[in-house]
């Protein structure tokens, strides 16, 4: 009995020492920042480019060897006028034998015509069956139909014929050279690059994180101008085009303005693309590491400072202000947000702010 009243007791005290409290999640750094009132309101500027809008890259339809080029290196060209030669003599030995396999399939075809005449007066008098009659008629259908191609083939000869020269298809000015004399090149190899007389765009590249200030602020009357190399006259400006896709190089998106037919613009003037946001005053304003979207809304983190742990806010966003955003609901002044490190947070965790011990706020 005292055996084992004092095993029992063993056995409790080990189970005793063997049970722990479950520890406490340990608290995560994070950085913060108290919200105050503020101004947004800043001038992006973009490196430009004035181009034309319409550009053609223009090419023979045939294969050959370039005889002879017409036009130079920034040449203003006429709609129609002969920018280059291919050299025509295999194009005109083409032709002729398409015109003689013509001739051949012509003479044929009328010789079938004048038998199938005899052919049938046979057949009224008895000396041919129906069959044979049947039979020439099928090989007069038969080159009548090679008459047709024939005849397809050599139009088609004689206009490859009058490809070897490559005409302008606008008015414009040569902004490439691609091929020299002496140089074969392949149907629909581009040869040339044409500029079309017209309107012309400024074109730049945005970058990934101000595409969406570009979008919201282009639409407002005045957001957007251009500055010519060398001149302080600002240009009003509407955006014609932005790339949905980034370039896979430089991860920039290619956007275009128009300045109007008017502006005193050349070819491959450097230009500088100013978008301008209003100024407003009394915003909230956040680091763009600050929000995160979340179940299809905008959120952020708010710090609790009374117990230091952290809950989910949803905002509204009305634009960004250069590396930050404007926060048009949902946020107030003296909040505390999470500003770095808000992809590793749950709702309710206990934090401390950066740089504080362990244990301290």
């Amino acid at each position: 009995m005292g055996v084992w009243a004092l095993g029992l007791a063993l056995g409790v005290l080990v189970s005793g020492c063997g049970r722990k409290d479950a520890e406490p999640a340990p608290e995560r750094a994070v950085r913060t920042q108290v919200l105050k009132v503020a101004q947004a309101g800043q001038t992006l500027e973009f490196a430009a480019e004035v181009r034309a809008r319409t550009e053609s890259r223009l090419a023979f339809r045939v294969p050959g060897k370039v005889l002879s080029r017409t036009v130079g290196l920034g040449d203003s060209v006429k709609a129609g006028q002969v920018l280059m030669r291919l050299d025509p003599a295999d194009l005109r030995l083409a032709a002729d034998a398409a015109e003689a396999a013509l001739t051949a399939a012509k003479a044929n075809r009328d010789q079938q015509v004048a038998d199938i005449k005899r052919f049938r007066e046979l057949k009224n008098q008895g000396f041919i069956s129906g069959a044979e009659l049947e039979r020439r008629e099928a090989a007069l259908q038969a080159a009548q139909a090679q008459f047709e191609q024939a005849r397809a083939q050599a139009k088609a000869q004689r206009n490859q014929s009058q490809y070897a020269a490559l005409e302008a298809d606008a008015a414009g000015v040569i902004t490439s050279v691609d091929a020299e004399p002496g140089t074969v090149v392949a149907a629909g190899t581009p040869v040339l690059r044409l500029a079309q007389k017209g309107p012309r765009d400024v074109v730049f590249q945005v970058p990934e994180h101000q595409v969406l200030a570009l979008r919201q602020l282009a639409a407002q009357p005045g957001a957007l101008a251009v500055r010519l190399w060398g001149q302080s006259e600002l240009l009003p400006a509407k955006l014609r085009e932005l790339a949905e896709a980034a370039d896979p190089v430089t991860r920039t998106f290619t956007a275009k303005v128009d300045i109007g037919a008017e502006a005193p613009v050349k070819l491959g003037q450097t230009a500088t693309v100013l978008l301008t946001s209003p100024k407003q005053t009394g915003v909230v304003k956040l680091p763009m590491a600050a929000v995160f979207e979340a179940k299809g809304q905008t959120q952020v983190w708010v710090l609790d400072p009374a117990t230091m742990t952290v809950r989910t806010q949803a905002i509204q966003v009305a634009g960004a202000d250069g590396n930050e955003v404007v926060v048009s609901s949902g946020l107030s002044p003296t909040q505390e947000v999470v500003v770095a490190g808000v992809h590793a947070l749950s709702p309710g965790q206990k934090v401390r702010r950066y740089g504080a011990p362990a244990g301290k706020p």
